[in-house]
C-alpha cells in the first residue's frame, strides 16, 4: 500500500511540474506575441529597468519596454494626459524561508495613463495603469500560494521625463498584484518600484 501511494505521490510530482513548465512556456509566448503586435506603429519607443521590494522579504528586477505612440487630450494648465504601452518580464528574488520556489518569473502588459506637462526641460508626471501577469509559479512559501499564474497587475507612480529631447525619465511606484477573488487562496502581493527609463 504504502508503495502505491509513493508511486501515486511521484506522478502527481511530475504531473504539477509539467503543468508548472507549461504555464512558464505560455508566459514568454504571450509576452513576445504581445510585443511584436505593437511593432508595426509608429511611435517613440523606451526601454525601462526597475528595482522593487515587497513583503515577504521579495526583490524583484524588471525589465520593460515602453511604446508611447504620443497621443494628448485634455490641456489642463500646461498638463495633458496620454497613455503608453508597456510589457514587462521581471524576476523575483524571494529570500523568505522556507522557500518553495526562490525564483519566480513574471511576465504580462499594461496600459499606463498618465498626467504630465506638456513642455519644458523636465515635465514631471503622475501614472496609474492596470494590467494582466502570468508568474512562472504560484508557490512562494509552503504556506503561501497564489493560486493561480494569472494576476492583475495595479499600479500608481510619480516621475519626471527630462533632458533636451525628452530621452530620459525617472520614476517611483507603488505596484499590488492579485488574481482579483478569481481564485482562492489570493493573499496578493505589493511591491515599490523605482525605475529608470531611456526613450529612442
Amino acid at each position: 500500500m504504502a508503495s502505491i501511494n509513493r508511486g501515486l505521490d511521484a506522478k502527481a510530482k511530475r504531473k504539477r511540474k509539467k503543468l508548472k513548465e507549461g504555464r512558464f512556456r505560455l508566459g514568454v509566448l504571450f509576452a513576445a506575441l504581445c510585443a511584436s503586435a505593437t511593432s508595426a506603429y509608429a511611435g517613440q519607443w523606451g526601454v525601462q529597468f526597475a528595482g522593487g521590494v515587497a513583503d515577504h522579504d521579495v526583490r524583484k528586477a524588471d525589465l520593460g519596454i515602453v511604446w508611447d505612440p504620443g497621443l494628448s487630450w485634455w490641456e489642463i494648465g500646461g498638463y495633458h494626459f496620454t497613455v503608453v504601452g508597456e510589457a514587462h518580464a521581471a524576476y523575483w528574488d524571494i529570500q523568505e524561508k522556507p522557500g518553495s520556489h526562490p525564483n519566480i518569473w513574471e511576465f504580462g502588459l499594461t496600459p499606463v495613463f498618465r498626467f504630465i506637462r506638456s513642455s519644458g526641460y523636465i515635465r514631471p508626471f503622475v501614472e496609474a495603469g492596470v494590467g494582466v501577469r502570468l508568474l512562472s509559479h504560484v508557490d512562494e512559501t509552503p504556506d503561501r500560494s497564489f493560486s493561480s499564474s494569472f494576476q492583475f497587475a495595479d499600479m500608481v507612480g510619480v516621475g519626471a521625463q527630462f533632458g533636451a529631447h525628452q530621452n530620459y525619465q525617472a520614476g517611483f511606484r507603488f505596484q499590488h498584484l492579485s488574481n482579483a477573488g478569481l481564485k482562492h487562496p489570493n493573499p496578493g502581493i505589493n511591491f515599490s518600484q523605482v525605475y529608470l527609463q531611456y526613450n529612442f
